[in-house]
């Protein structure tokens, strides 16, 4: 019975560590360009009513009227405030993965994986040419306060 105790209290101890981690991703924040280390844009990160998550960039801080002329298909020619730049994020483990990421400057699509960083506050989101994230790149974004 105590063996029983343990392991449940194990899991609920998980699980809410796992939504607390989630909890902290949600919201809005500051894009900050890997290369040159400036803010770019401010993107708003939520969960959607198919219980996965998107971001949506909400501002920019150069160019406010620029379109997403490299993107293809239905992003094509849109403006880049409004644009849904990260989709189909699913929770795995405390952080959100299987969905992919849009670069508008490129108007390139990667695998997607976005984790929070609870030491310095900031989010850590990787794109990567492979489903593992092993050819990729990370950035680390600033919550907006």
């Amino acid at each position: 019975m105590l063996q029983k105790l343990w392991i449940f209290s194990l899991l609920i101890f998980f699980a809410t560590h796992s939504f607390s981690q989630i909890d902290k991703i949600v919201g809005s924040w500051k894009t900050i360009d890997d290369k040159t280390g400036e803010t770019k844009s401010i993107v708003r990160i939520y969960k959607a009513t198919d219980n996965k998550y998107y971001g949506k960039i909400e501002k920019i801080f150069e160019y406010e009227d620029a379109k997403c002329i490299k993107c293809e298909g239905k992003d094509k020619d849109q403006p880049i405030v409004g644009l849904v730049i990260i989709r189909g994020m699913i929770e795995k483990k405390g952080k959100l993965d299987g969905g992919s990421v849009l670069d508008p400057e490129s108007g390139k699509t990667y695998y997607g994986s976005i984790s929070y960083d609870a030491e310095k506050d900031q989010l850590k989101l990787r794109g990567a040419l492979d489903k593992f994230g092993i050819a990729g790149r990370n950035q680390y974004w600033i919550r907006v306060k």
